[in-house]
């Protein structure tokens, strides 16, 4: 194992080519120039940043970093320049990447323990130019994300051999694609779709409040206390949607 490894608290990445077979198929002997270029970038976003890098087959690889602000930065660098770079025959080299964090014990090949594991699970549910955060990694640099980039939380995952499930974060990057499929998991944790309508059931809720609180041109047309009144009932009907959502959930739970 390399001396200039990071030892105690690490954050592994894992990264791969999503349809590299496709690709293969498409560009015929195009294919390996497509990969090694793909190499290259990964190398040198990762290098810049401090990454080390631990292990590469075919179209993976496999870094380590000493501090998970810098593991972030190099994945939402290498995304940011893999969509921009002026690949052959229009050709989109998508690549998913996975971020975990842990204290993995170190062996003469290199790191040993289930944080490897749980990093390249969560790279296999992803889709190309998608980039995942395990929890840990997640809660250790929500308030020291790159300019303009957010988490997304995508809720508990069982992930292949692992008997705990994972709460999973999408990094959303200005420039890059937001949207993708659901992760290829074993599926959610029960109780996920509960706090996923609670949370989008929030936030209509305060951008509602915030509407109403915040738009002049209506207070203006219907008077103060109109307005305020307005907003009195509009409260009111949310809080009773919100009671009628959640005595459907615990039917649903409680009955089935």
């Amino acid at each position: 194992m390399s001396d200039a490894a990071p030892r105690g608290t690490v954050t592994f990445v894992f990264t791969d080519i999503e349809g590299s077979t496709e690709l293969l198929k498409r560009l015929g002997d195009g294919y390996a120039g497509v990969v090694a270029e793909h190499r290259r970038i990964i190398r040198a976003e990762f290098g810049e940043r401090g990454g080390t890098e631990m292990d590469t087959q075919g179209d993976a690889f496999f870094f380590s970093f000493g501090r998970a602000r810098d593991a972030v930065a190099a994945a939402v660098a290498a995304q940011l320049s893999l969509e921009e770079h002026p690949w052959p025959e229009k050709t989109k080299v998508r690549v998913r990447m996975s971020l975990h964090t842990g204290e993995p014990v170190v062996g003469e090949e290199g790191y040993v323990g289930i944080d490897v594991v749980r990093a390249s699970r969560i790279c296999s549910a992803g889709h190309g130019g998608q980039v995942l955060l395990s929890a840990a990694t997640a809660g250790l640099v929500v308030e020291d994300l790159p300019a303009g980039v957010t988490e997304r939380d995508l809720g508990r995952h069982r992930l292949k051999d692992l008997d705990r499930p994972e709460q999973i974060y999408q990094l959303e990057v200005p420039g890059l694609p937001a949207s993708f499929p659901p992760l290829k998991t074993k599926g959610e944790e029960r109780g996920s779709f509960e706090e996923r309508l609670e949370r989008r059931i929030q936030s209509y809720v305060e951008s509602s409040i915030e509407q109403s609180l915040t738009n002049p041109g209506s207070a203006a047309k219907v008077g103060g206390k109109a307005a305020i009144g307005g907003v009195l009932v509009a409260l009111t009907v949310l809080a009773l949607v919100v009671l009628f959502v959640v005595a459907v959930i615990l039917l649903i739970v409680h009955v089935f």
